[in-house]
């Protein structure tokens, strides 16, 4: 009895502030929506998106996709989904092996897939291009409206008279209002919750008159940011299949890469446009239009296509059941000045991560919205993306995508096997089909490989049984063999050492030299102490191999009574070139538990030289939630609001929510990731400042 108790105990302990009181309610519904989205912006950075996880499409100020050439320098207008990838066709037969490049390592050469330039080998150069394009993301169909002025001629964004855009958290529903030569326009956007589409209601006397259609098209896929192209229309092919009974099915293919897309509409008619370009034509004689679209990897009967008041309901009920479930934070009763804003953003965190980063996939860094890096994801991000999930009771959407791990594990076990090392080892940069992109940085980088056991383990924690360790285990000891091959050992030191060569989760270093990162010891020897433990949970001996690397790995490296950045990087705090990109030895305790071989105090007096002499310009979006987390392990909250809150261009989050970073990366989902993550372990650390400012409630969240 007493051990129920205790196991009772705990639990009420993971969902309840620390401080022993019970949480009081709260009104989810208010706080979600004090964050409806209301916004009169016709700026390229102001565009809203709707979706399921798997699909997002995403709206400017009309509601649709009317004037995607308007937000290309900001935020462009995508339609992208899990499934939807070009596979180019590949003549010259370029392969992985084409590109490899020998480093020393120890007393032996390891091949890397490098990125050659054309001065070097031309060759090489087109394989490496290729390969790191090939597959890409590409963009579905572009759904816009086309309008007319009295005059005949064209509607352009100028047109646009008192616009309004809002956006209902609470039930997932868009509303776009705006006037055209006096005249109001209404368009109600829904994400289709089961299938991957969107759902449409207008409502204007336009449509009375004639002067209005819903206009269809259908681009290029590139592999470029904006992942859509209008020209080059003969190497693609779009067929009208099907019309009938107020249903239209049409085909898309490029290469050997097809999909379909059914569409769902009221009184009409369809019209041939341009090449790839088709009209719906609304019914004169009323003044309401609503059309369904649904876009799918295979052909399916047209009769699948929900109404829009059906959609209108599954919608609602999806969204209110999403923001009921899990974890909640509410700032309303705080009094410092910075806590609305920090609320604000975690609200819309919430909405984005799960449009964009709750698929079958690990998400790419700017999720199902447009393409970065060529619509790849980076799997050491899939941190940033994923482990808030679990934190915040909402375990279901990380699940899935642990799947891919267990899909590439042929391909990363022929990686370690080509470079010498034993188990899996993972890659960085990748698509659906696991192949390592060609760069002179992501193949050198090994934070990534710990990640599926720190996922693994999160799951577990979520369900402690013997189904999450069969389901995982196999792959968590692949993932450790590698880790303790890849730690070399160092005879003269007596010590395993990591590197060279290998570029650490600090970009701004050299794979040929560098030497023992403090993050990636930290994060080895967690990893493999972690994997021992899943043995001992499977019933397994410990394995004696990690134990050696565990004990005799290298120790983190301090000059001065400080943190190195690298055990090669003596004068990590003097030379400026040391000095920017991110601060990773607060990860390691912070994203890591505490440990032994981390001392706190050292630990906080570097952080602390770090605050006037980083570059922090040059910080990325997931840098102040990871230093927000080493504070709240440290008891140190005036640090913990002050990372999360520092005003520079990086820790900006726009007016839909997006963590914005650069010009070309104007929307950066680790960052709204790991601001969530940071939330709810500050939360759980009872760490947010007690000068009376900050009474945070909070409910059912989980530290890391």
């Amino acid at each position: 009895m007493v051990k129920y108790f205790l196991l009772w105990a705990l639990a009420w302990m993971c969902i309840s502030p620390i401080n022993g009181q019970k949480a009081p309610k709260i009104d989810r519904e208010k706080l979600v929506k004090r964050h409806n989205i209301s916004h009169t912006e016709i700026t390229p950075f102001s565009p809203l998106s709707v979706g399921n996880g798997k699909f997002v499409f995403t709206a400017d100020i009309t509601g649709l996709q009317t004037f995607p050439e308007h937000y290309e320098q900001g935020i462009p207008l995508g339609t992208q989904s899990d499934w939807g990838w070009h596979y180019p066709l590949n003549p010259r037969n370029y392969k992985l092996s084409d590109i490899l490049k020998p480093y020393q390592v120890g007393d032996r050469e390891v091949k890397y897939a490098w990125r050659h330039s054309m001065a070097s080998d031309t060759f090489k150069a087109k394989a490496s291009d290729w390969l790191r394009e090939s597959p890409h993301r590409i963009h579905l169909g572009m759904i816009g409206l086309e309008m007319k002025k009295k005059d005949q001629s064209p509607v352009s964004i100028e047109d646009l008279k008192n616009s309004k855009q809002e956006l209902d958290l609470w039930m997932g529903r868009m509303t776009s209002t705006f006037e055209i030569e006096g005249q109001p326009v209404k368009v109600e956007t829904l994400g289709n919750p089961n299938l991957d589409g969107i759902s449409v209601q207008i409502t204007s006397p336009l449509v009375e008159e004639g002067r209005l259609k819903v206009k269809i098209r259908f681009p290029l896929g590139i592999p470029q940011r904006l992942s859509y192209s209008f020209t080059q229309n003969d190497q693609h092919r779009s067929v009208l299949l099907d019309k009938r009974n107020q249903r239209v099915l049409f085909s898309h293919q490029q290469d050997n890469d097809l999909y379909y897309i059914g569409v769902r509409h009221s009184a009409g008619e369809i019209q041939a446009g341009g090449t790839h370009t088709w009209f719906l034509v609304p019914d004169a004689k009323k003044s309401k239009f609503e059309c369904s679209l649904v876009f799918s990897q295979y052909d399916f009967p047209l009769n699948r296509i929900p109404h829009h008041d059906s959609i209108r309901i599954a919608n609602a009920q999806f969204w209110s059941r999403f923001w009921k479930s899990g974890g909640a934070v509410d700032f309303s009763q705080c009094t410092d000045p910075r806590a609305k804003e920090l609320e604000r953003r975690v609200v819309l965190s919430q909405y984005l991560t799960r449009i964009n980063c709750a698929g079958t996939l690990p998400p790419q860094e700017t999720g199902l919205t447009y393409n970065s890096w060529n619509g790849k994801f980076h799997l050491e991000m899939h941190w940033w993306h994923g482990v808030h999930f679990p934190m915040w009771q909402r375990a279901e959407y990380l699940r899935p995508q642990m799947a891919y791990y267990k899909r590439i594990q042929q391909k990363a076990k022929a990686t370690a096997q080509m470079q010498g090392y034993a188990g899996v080892r993972w890659p960085k940069m990748t698509g659906p089909e696991g192949d390592e992109s060609p760069s002179g940085i992501g193949p050198f980088l090994i934070w990534q490989q710990p990640h599926f056991i720190y996922l693994a383990e999160l799951l577990y924690q979520d369900k402690p049984n013997r189904a999450t360790i069969s389901q995982y285990q196999d792959l968590v000891f692949a993932t450790a063999e590698f880790m303790a091959s890849y730690a070399r050992w160092d005879e003269k030191r007596q010590q395993y050492v990591l590197g060279p060569a290998l570029i650490p989760a600090q970009e701004n270093f050299q794979p040929e030299t560098t030497m023992n990162p403090p993050f990636e010891l930290t994060y080895w020897r967690w990893a493999l102490r972690t994997a021992q433990e899943w043995r001992k949970r499977a019933g397994l001996a410990p394995n004696t191999q990690w134990q050696k690397v565990i004990d005799q790995l290298a120790p983190l490296a301090t000059r001065d009574g400080l943190y190195l950045f690298a055990e090669n990087a003596t004068e990590s705090y003097l030379d400026s070139a040391y000095l920017h990109d991110h601060p990773m030895i607060a990860g390691t305790y912070g994203m890591l538990p505490p440990s032994p071989e981390v001392d706190p105090k050292i630990l906080e007096k570097s952080l602390d030289a770090l605050w006037t002499k980083w570059d922090w310009p040059s910080t990325w979006g997931w840098d102040y939630p990871m230093l927000a987390m080493s504070a709240a392990r440290m008891k140190r909250p005036d640090w913990v609001v002050d990372y999360l809150s520092m005003k520079t261009v990086k820790n900006t989050y726009l007016t839909n929510g997006h963590n914005y970073q650069r010009f070309d990366l104007s929307i950066y989902l680790p960052g709204n990731g790991g601001l969530l993550a940071a939330v709810a372990m500050i939360c759980t650390q009872d760490a947010w400042p007690k000068d009376g400012n900050w009474k945070v409630k909070w409910e059912k969240l989980r530290s890391l």
